[in-house]
């Protein structure tokens, strides 16, 4: 018997090859197609308006604009020109106020305060808005207070008022014997000598010292009983 050729014939092998080739070259055309489909904007959709978003615009942050150094300058040299043209007012003497002005000085004796001013006048003298010599009824009192006028040479161009209170006729006396000196040494620093070396600057420390207890005052005591 003869026996069967077992090898497939040269065109059937052929036909399969070509038939497995064209699927293996589908796949890159395949994907290709896909990045495309991804990548392209829909025509209707970017057509339409309402769905079409538009890009927004960097906003523009406005800067406040400076002067140049040249027009401030400028600016400045008037200002400048105008203080340099007003004159500058002096000082006035000692013992010329302007109106309403009053010299001040507080004195302190014993519990007494008296707050003293002073100005140009007529030679007024006021206590607690009463004259001098009808609340002062002591001639020594009254004394020691004109003697401060008379000492500076100012008795009868000066108003005094006085607001007085605390302690007796004598303390209160001396309060404005120092009052009156102080205010006497702002109206006119020249009068300081005459004042400083009558001692009328000074504040008198002086005062009653207090009573103890277990004694009859501030020193004495009771009398001792040995039997």
């Amino acid at each position: 018997m003869a026996k069967k050729d077992s090898t497939p014939p040269a065109d059937e092998s052929q036909s399969t090859a070509q038939d497995q080739a064209p699927a293996a070259d589908d796949k890159p055309t395949d994907a290709a197609d896909a990045t495309d489909a991804v990548d392209a904007p829909d025509s209707a959709d970017a057509d339409d308006p309402k769905t079409s978003t538009p890009a927004k615009a960097p906003k523009k942050t406005s800067k406040p604009r400076r002067k140049p150094k040249v027009a401030a300058k400028a600016e400045a040299a008037p200002a400048a020109k105008d203080k340099a043209d007003k004159p500058s007012v002096a000082p006035g003497p000692s013992g010329a106020p302007p109106d309403g002005h009053w010299w001040w000085g507080t004195g302190r004796r014993k519990r007494a305060v008296a707050r003293v001013r002073i100005r140009p006048g007529d030679g007024k003298f006021v206590i607690n808005k009463r004259p001098y010599d009808s609340y002062f009824t002591e001639e020594r009192d009254r004394n020691d207070l004109m003697n401060v006028l008379n000492k500076t040479n100012t008795a009868g161009s000066l108003d005094v008022h006085v607001n007085l209170h605390g302690g007796g006729y004598m303390g209160q006396a001396g309060a404005i014997v120092l009052g009156l000196a102080r205010a006497l040494r702002k109206y006119d620093e020249s009068l300081e000598p005459i004042l400083r070396s009558n001692g009328l600057l000074s504040r008198d420390p002086r005062k009653v010292e207090r009573k103890k207890y277990g004694q009859p005052g501030a020193r004495r005591r009771f009398q001792f009983s040995k039997r």
